[in-house]
């Protein structure tokens, strides 16, 4: 139960709580001017105050982070599971990523599984206060998804700034229905995570048709693609992270690869320079072999028949002359021959040897090269390994984009098919439960006929096409008072049955605008319920009202006076909550 509201502040107006109906009253004054208001007297902004204080979130849009109340430090005392005395947490709008906890109970003591030791007060981030209150306060254990601790206690405490009064199955106006009813489903006793499926089916539609609006664009369409294209795309992707895995896996370092290697290049240098000396010298041999042709002896017998026809007779000693220089003559001859001979066998000798040294150096750098290609150096498996890891890295993007082309591409009969799986699965799951559901409509019903007599009202619990529908009725007209008493009746089973079973606390909260057009004599049994209900579970109902709408129930034969605090707010400007009007 909570048991006060208080501020470092003095002119904050303090709020002590006791257990059963607390009736929080705002009053008009004799001084009071046909201008004056008590809709700025703080009955709303107490809702509020306990919402901060128990994790709602501290940003902007929250009044309590604005600079009139940004400096005060507000505190609530409330009963805690295994603590014997109040806990007292206190937070403010200068500090909203915190609260302030005394005493810590963070932690239980190490020789009790319950009891906390009195100590001094530990400030925690807001999310481990929420995670705290969903553990505790809700029984809420590891990890469950679609159901909030904020959620549950806005069904508990709505409020009027999220609109939280419109509607019953809903507290604040765009709130999903596959949200709201797992949430509903988890304070019924109903399976909560089946009811979660319609929140996950709507979430995957909703992202179909985001990517599906996406399509059109041409950007998109490339960084998404086709599953058709995706799939051969992965297809060569997967072969060659293959091959380059069989190739790390079967590769070899080489000792003294370097090594190796530069005799390699030394060879495939050598055998290049032979090759280049080859062709200059096969060059020179042919030219050689061509000289040896054209080398021959002058013929010189032509010469005396010429004389002769001439009439010119030669002298002896002339021809002995020209003998002796066709004999020199011949023997130049002779020694050319000789000396093209020679360097002929020398080139061809030459040319032999390099042949045979091609062959052995083209046997080494074989021999070399096969030992290169059996292995490598470390370097080059590290290369090898990163062309792999980049693969790999490749690869899983193009998986990652079929996954959403995928989803990009699931038809709605599919998600349809799901739907109508998972209302089947919701079907057979109520009639399992049936106990739990008859229990809820019963409370229901007996609350409703409290405020209307011997109406038909009940909870209509079933599985739809979109959500789990929990849908409170009372047979009657559709006025606006009948549908506020809807939602306390409905809120009413909802906090009793999440006490009853461990899902819940023990306090519900309503702001006074959820008696607006309601009836003087459903007004009165609606207090009336609230205060026997309470009592019988053991519970504690706080109500803001205004002193006239009280009157209505008290002249219904309503007594009031045993719920009525001791904090009476009014219209002055220093008669509000706070102490003052900002």
């Amino acid at each position: 139960m909570l048991r006060r509201l208080s501020a470092d502040d003095a002119r904050f107006k303090e709020i002590v709580f006791h257990g059963g109906l607390n009736l929080l009253l705002a009053d008009k004054t004799d001084t009071s001017a046909s201008t004056d208001s008590r809709n700025s007297a703080g009955k709303s902004s107490m809702v509020e105050l306990v919402h901060f204080l128990l994790g709602a979130r501290g940003d902007t849009r929250s009044p309590f982070t604005k600079r009139a109340l940004k400096q005060i430090t507000f505190g609530l005392d409330l009963d805690w599971p295994g603590l014997p005395e109040a806990l007292h947490v206190s937070r403010s709008g200068a500090r909203p990523a915190f609260v302030t906890l005394q005493p810590d109970v963070t932690a239980p003591a190490p020789d009790s599984l319950f009891d906390f030791e009195r100590q001094g007060p530990v400030e925690i981030p807001i999310e481990q206060w929420n995670h705290l209150i969903e553990h505790r306060l809700f029984g809420l254990g590891g990890d469950h998804p679609g159901v909030s601790g904020r959620t549950l206690l806005s069904y508990l405490a709505r409020r009027v700034s999220a609109h939280g009064f419109n509607e019953a199955g809903r507290t604040f106006s765009r709130q999903a229905a596959a949200d709201a009813t797992t949430n509903l489903a988890y304070l019924l006793g109903l399976d909560w995570q089946l009811a979660d499926g319609y929140r996950q089916l709507a979430a995957r539609d909703a992202t179909r048709k985001q990517l599906r609006k996406a399509v059109n664009d041409p950007v998109w369409g490339q960084i998404v693609g086709s599953t058709a294209e995706l799939r051969g795309q992965i297809a060569l992707a997967e072969a060659q992270v293959q091959r380059l895995q069989a190739q790390v896996a079967a590769f070899q370092v080489v000792p003294e690869y370097e090594h190796l290697k530069d005799q390699a290049d030394e060879l495939s240098r050598r055998v290049k320079q032979l090759s280049q000396d080859d062709i200059i010298e096969q060059s020179n041999l042919e030219e050689l072999q061509q000289a040896v042709t054209e080398t021959a002896d002058v013929d010189t017998q032509y010469l005396q028949p010429v004389y002769q026809e001439l009439g010119i007779v030669l002298s002896d000693q002339v021809r002995r002359r020209f003998q002796e220089v066709e004999a020199f003559h011949h023997s130049i001859v002779r020694n050319r021959r000789r000396y093209l001979d020679e360097e002929i066998n020398d080139l061809t000798a030459r040319l032999a040897e390099r042949r045979t040294e091609r062959a052995r150096l083209g046997e080494q750098q074989a021999q070399l090269l096969r030992q290169l290609a059996e292995g490598g150096a470390l370097e080059a498996l590290t290369s090898l390994q990163q062309a792999l890891a980049r693969e790999q890295a490749s690869l899983g993007a193009l998986r990652h984009r079929y996954d959403a082309a995928q989803t990009l591409e699931a038809s709605s009969r599919q998600i349809t098919a799901k739907r109508i799986e998972l209302q089947q699965a919701v079907d057979t799951d109520l009639d399992e439960r049936a106990q739990q559901t008859s229990e809820a409509t019963l409370l229901f019903s007996r609350f409703a006929q409290a405020l209307y007599g011997p109406r038909e009202a009940f909870l209509a619990i079933q599985a739809g096409r979109e959500s789990l529908t929990i849908t409170p009725r009372i047979d009657s007209d559709d006025s606006r008072g009948i549908g506020n008493m809807v939602i306390f009746c409905f809120d009413l089973t909802l906090a009793v049955l999440a006490h009853r079973h461990g899902r819940g606390p023990d306090f519900l909260i309503h702001d006074s605008h959820l008696y607006d057009g309601v009836d003087d004599r459903q007004l009165k049994a609606a207090l009336q319920l609230a205060a026997d209900v309470t009592r019988e579970e053991n519970m504690q109902y706080i109500v803001t009202l205004n002193t006239d709408d009280l009157a209505k129930a008290t002249r219904q034969g309503f007594d009031a006076v045993p719920y009525i605090l001791d904090t009476v707010l009014t219209d002055e400007p220093t008669g509000g909550l706070f102490g003052f009007r900002y």
